[in-house]
């Protein structure tokens, strides 16, 4: 489990058919073998370690869901550790199991934020509420408003210089997870 409160952002070091590796600093303190990250919002396993790099494998799944496939070498990813327990909860439940990707469809300044427009896929759009979470990229966000098939978000300062944010662009995909409470929800109320 994530919080969506990215620790760094790292760079991709290599990027193999079915192994993407990353170089950091921050996560890989305390980093073993078999830790789950979050890398962009998609919860893998660390399998090899290196003195600046660490390694997880992609699964075909994976690679299907998610944006991952689409990265190239130096390309910017969000970093999180899986959160201890006992650790503050900053953002929101991430559990990193991505749900689909979105595309940035407008990126526009608001004094000093920036109000970012990503058009979803449709069967995710019920679980996305004003003023609701959603994780974008790993990020915990907020949803400033919902329109049919997409939404928007409100990115301060600090969110955007310390995550990949800083370098989307319009075009760009990201990987979008909707809040869980919202999927259990709907569940036991479909029953």
């Amino acid at each position: 489990m994530f919080t969506g409160i990215v620790e760094e952002t790292g760079s991709v070091a290599r990027l193999e058919p079915r192994r993407l590796t990353v170089k950091a600093e921050k996560v890989l303190e305390g980093l073993k073998l078999g830790d789950s990250i979050s890398i962009n919002g998609t919860c893998l396993t660390v399998v090899e370690l290196g003195p600046q790099t660490f390694s997880a494998d992609l699964a075909p799944e994976t690679l299907r869901r998610t944006s991952l496939g689409s990265l190239a070498e130096g390309g910017v990813v969000n970093l999180e550790r899986a959160v201890a327990v006992g650790d503050r909860m900053g953002g929101h439940i991430v559990q990193g199991h991505v749900d689909g990707t979105g595309r940035i469809t407008s990126i526009r300044p608001e004094e000093d934020c920036v109000i970012i427009r990503v058009r979803a896929p449709k069967r995710l759009m019920p679980y996305i509420v004003e003023k609701g979470f959603v994780a974008v990229d790993g990020i915990s966000l907020t949803v400033v408003k919902r329109g049919s098939s997409s939404f928007t978000l409100s990115v301060i300062p600090y969110t955007r210089q310390y995550t990949n944010l800083r370098v989307k662009a319009v075009g760009n995909l990201v990987n979008l997870e909707a809040d869980i409470v919202a999927k259990y929800v709907e569940s036991l109320i479909s029953r």
